[in-house]
């Protein structure tokens, strides 16, 4: 293992992320049904708009947080990794987004989750089919194990979870696809820069992206008032901002299959915070979904029988 990897910590950060996105799934879901703020005053805040002020919000919040304390030259990166940033901040990040909510819209929150944490399954390929490590059955069973415990989790097993639609499916897919490929791509980046300078050229580039799909005067001619778009920069800095950034630092510890399965942490946080928090009452397979989930992280940690190290992932070239 080389100095750069420590796994327990980058589990810790991909963990806070975690739960950040499972804090962030309750807060919207207390917003939108006026359990947070009685009335229409949050439902009536456009879902196009709310994904795009989760980037641009928190672009501007980061952006001269970093220029007091580290100034303008701890932005410059090259040209070729200038490419992989921007491919990061619009096919990753804002693609993955996109196409998230469109699977939720033409599907449902079930169908759309566990098809976009298909994502270690891509992930796993990927690194196998370049060589970047092997499938061992130990660490295909624990991402077989992460999937099916997300499956249960979110009620997709069961008459109420399945909901086929053939856009929602493959913007769902697609969602997944992005999801793998800022795991993958990311770590190689992450090799090469710090982390704060990584988010905030995301963010930059995820921003243009949503410019192009929704002009700045679409978004004014929506006249939010002082509430909405208090809501939207909390939703940002807890949806984007913090689990992000917790995200990208799990990466520089964490190769890309690890780090994903890690990620399936996700809905059982927004699960159990929701359970907590909204009263909703967790059923006996989604408990059973949490406990896989777990199991799965806790398989892909171990070491492998006939190599103990792990094979390091280079940088993408």
């Amino acid at each position: 293992m080389t100095g750069r990897e420590h796994p327990l910590r980058g589990y810790f950060f991909i963990a806070g992320a975690a739960l950040f996105w499972g804090v962030s799934a309750t807060l919207g879901r207390a917003a939108f049904t006026g359990k947070l703020i009685p009335g229409n005053a949050l439902h009536s805040i456009d879902p196009l708009i709310l994904s795009q002020s989760r980037a641009t919000l928190s672009f501007a919040v980061l952006l001269p947080v970093l220029f007091v304390r580290r100034g303008v030259d701890s932005l410059r990166v090259t040209g070729r990794d200038l490419m992989w940033l921007a491919s990061l901040g619009v096919f990753g990040v804002a693609a993955s987004n996109y196409f998230y909510y469109l699977g939720i819209q033409r599907t449902s929150v079930a169908t759309a989750i566990i098809l976009q944490y298909t994502a270690p399954v891509w992930v796993l390929i990927y690194s196998v089919l370049f060589g970047k490590q092997r499938a061992s059955l130990r660490r295909s069973v624990a991402v077989g194990l992460a999937v099916a415990g997300c499956a249960l989790a979110v009620g997709f097993v069961g008459t109420k979870g399945l909901r086929l639609d053939a856009i929602g499916v493959i913007a769902s897919l697609l969602a997944a696809f992005c999801f793998s490929f800022y795991n993958v791509a990311a770590h190689g980046v992450l090799a090469r820069h710090d982390r704060w300078k990584v988010l905030a050229w995301v963010l930059m580039w995820a921003s243009a992206f949503w410019v192009l799909v929704n002009p700045p005067w679409k978004v004014v001619a929506a006249h939010y008032d002082g509430v909405q778009w208090g809501f939207m920069l909390l939703f940002a800095l807890v949806s984007v901002l913090g689990p992000f950034s917790c995200y990208f630092a799990g990466l520089q510890y964490l190769e890309p299959t690890r780090a994903v399965v890690a990620s399936c942490l996700e809905p059982v946080f927004s699960i159990v915070i929701a359970a907590a928090l909204l009263g909703e009452v967790l059923q006996p397979l989604q408990t059973l979904g949490i406990v896989v989930v777990l199991a799965a992280i806790v398989l892909i940690q171990l070491p492998e029988k006939a190599k103990q190290q792990e094979l390091v992932v280079e940088p993408i070239e």
